[in-house]
């Protein structure tokens, strides 16, 4: 059986710096996986590679594959626009547009054209409601989306990469600048989100992992250390620089 999302053999240079060592790790759908390792181990590479992020990078280059629903995201074919709607991406720190909390949502929609302006509204409400945010903001979709909570800011830029009705949805950190209430309001929205999407989500947060994730990969200085279901990675670990990390002798 094919994996949705196939890394196979994939490197990454950023100039003369490798940051990724022949990476491979398949990602089952509607699962999410958690990539853990200490910083700058290559794990947000990795996942900025998977959107192509890193193409904005000069002076980048890449060995390898990785492979979305059988085909590659570095073939020539591929719209790169096209691409980053299917494989949405949610950032560390919220980062709403200076726009209202419905025209944040509805920016991708029409700049991508996924449904008429007449259907905008029931398009917004829909991505706003899988975001868990609807209750909190439909009386008040005209205001600025940057004057809503942390927390929320961060569900309304999930809510946001779920309006182009992505396949993938990628998260960089997403709860490192949240409180704990915030933090599980997210987590509890991800666990629900998988059953229509699948999920990756770079975290340093290792009780996370444990909590919301059903497959981990380690990561450690550019290269995979271990992969495979969570609980087993937690708990009985292959490698003794996995069973280092995640009882916490390093990181």
């Amino acid at each position: 059986m094919t994996a949705f999302l196939s890394v196979e053999g994939f490197s990454f240079w950023y100039g003369g710096t490798q940051a990724l060592r022949n990476i491979t790790v398949p990602v089952e759908p509607n699962r999410i996986t958690a990539f853990i390792g200490p910083s700058g181990c290559g794990k947000s590479t990795l996942l900025r590679s998977v959107n192509r992020m890193n193409d904005l990078l000069a002076d980048t280059r890449h060995g390898g594959d990785i492979r979305l629903s059988g085909k590659s995201v570095y073939d020539p074919e591929v719209d790169v626009v096209q691409h980053r709607r299917r494989v949405g991406m949610v950032f560390q720190k919220p980062n709403p547009f200076p726009k209202s909390i419905f025209d944040n949502v509805a920016y991708g929609p029409r700049v991508n054209a996924i449904v008429r302006e007449s259907d905008l509204p029931d398009h917004v409400e829909r991505a706003l409601k899988r975001a868990a945010l609807w209750d909190e903001v439909a009386d008040r979709l005209d205001d600025i989306g940057t004057g809503l909570s942390g927390g929320q800011q961060q569900r309304l830029c999930i809510a946001r990469a779920l309006a182009n009705d992505p396949e993938l949805l990628l998260l960089d950190e997403p709860c490192s600048a949240l409180d704990p209430i915030a933090t599980q309001r997210i987590e509890e929205l991800l666990v629900e989100l998988k059953r229509e999407v699948t999920i990756i989500i770079v975290t340093h947060n290792l009780h996370q992992a444990a909590r919301i994730a059903d497959d981990t990969a380690f990561f450690y200085l550019g290269e995979l250390i271990e992969y495979g279901a969570s609980d087993e990675l937690f708990t009985r670990p292959r490698e003794k620089r996995t069973e280092a990390y995640v009882t916490g002798r390093f990181g």
